[in-house]
This record gives C-alpha cells, structure tokens and sequence, in this order.
C-alpha cells in the first residue's frame, strides 16, 4: 500500500480550532489510514492508505476530519515520493539563496495556476525571493513572516490556498517519513 504524508491547515490556532493529535490518528484510521504517525501538534500525518490516488485519500480525510473536530479541516496530500522530491527542492533553493531569516514552503492542494505563478515570480522584494514549482510555494526571507511583504501580497494570496511548514519541518518529516 502507498504511504502519503497529509498536512492540516489552521489546526490548533487558537481556541476554538482544537484538533489534539491522539484525535487526528483515530479520524485518520477511521478515513482508512493505518500506520499511522503524527509530528508535533500542528497536523503533520503520516499514513499508508489502500487508495492509489492522492486525491482519494484527501476527500477520505478531510471527510473524516470534519466529522471527528467537528470543522473543516483543509488537508494537502502527498505521496512519500513527491515530499521527499519537494523537499529537495527545498533544500537546493536553500543553499542557492542562502536565506538569513526564515525558509517556509507553503504547500498546496493542486498546482496553481500559471498566471499566478509568474505574477508571484515577478514580485521584487529586497530579501525575499519566492519560487512557486509545483504544488509548492518555496519563500526565502531574509527577515520573518511578520514583515514580509511577499507573503501579504496580492500576488501570493493569488496562489491559493495552502498551509505553511518551515523546511526545517519537511526536512524532519522527510527523514522520519520518507
């Protein structure tokens, strides 16, 4: 059976967003996931799954998820193979830009459409580079999210919608998991 890495969005956020892990794993085994692992609260699973398609499992889960917390739950799937290759990706972008502040990669459910990639790759920012390739959206910084004019811009928003991880998580994720 494949195994697939799902990533939640906007779990745990604030008070009435709570989606505690041991009630992850139970909506992920109810959804038809076994073996199933969690990484720290923020809604990193991973999960072997009968389905043969990453779209399948997502509709399972997010289904699932919504019944368990009682809210919807966004979730991005990926096979093991494609987060391992995302995050590569990831990494060689790292070491090109070499940023000095924060590296996130916000990942998305389906490719984003190509007009918005190439608005997004036109945006000029001093310090802050963004590679959008695939279902990933790479965004070097050389301050923080907190002041970063690329990830508030109309440009990026324009992506879509997609949950955020530091690569420092999808390198941890990816050598637990993959």
């Amino acid at each position: 059976m494949p195994t697939y890495v799902a990533f939640l969005r906007a779990i745990n956020l604030g008070a009435r967003r709570k989606f505690p892990k041991d009630a992850i794993k139970a909506a992920t085994e109810a959804a038809g996931g076994i073996d199933v692992e969690t990484y720290i609260n923020t809604g990193n699973v991973r999960l072997t799954h009968a389905a043969r398609s990453v779209a399948k499992v997502q509709a399972a889960l997010e289904e699932a998820y919504a019944a368990e917390a009682g809210f919807d739950v966004p979730t991005v799937v990926f096979t093991a193979g494609d987060l391992a290759a995302l995050t590569a990706r990831g990494e060689e972008l790292h070491a090109e830009h070499d940023p000095g502040g924060q590296h996130y990669v916000t990942l998305f459910p389906a490719a984003p459409d190509a007009a918005a990639v190439a608005a997004a790759h036109a945006l000029e920012h001093a310090g802050e580079t963004v590679v959008v390739d695939g279902r990933a959206a790479y965004v070097l910084l050389d301050g923080d999210i907190h002041t970063s004019r690329l990830l508030s811009s109309k440009e990026f928003t324009a992506l879509g919608q997609g949950t955020a991880r530091t690569i420092k998580v999808l390198r941890t994720v990816t050598a637990k998991w993959c």
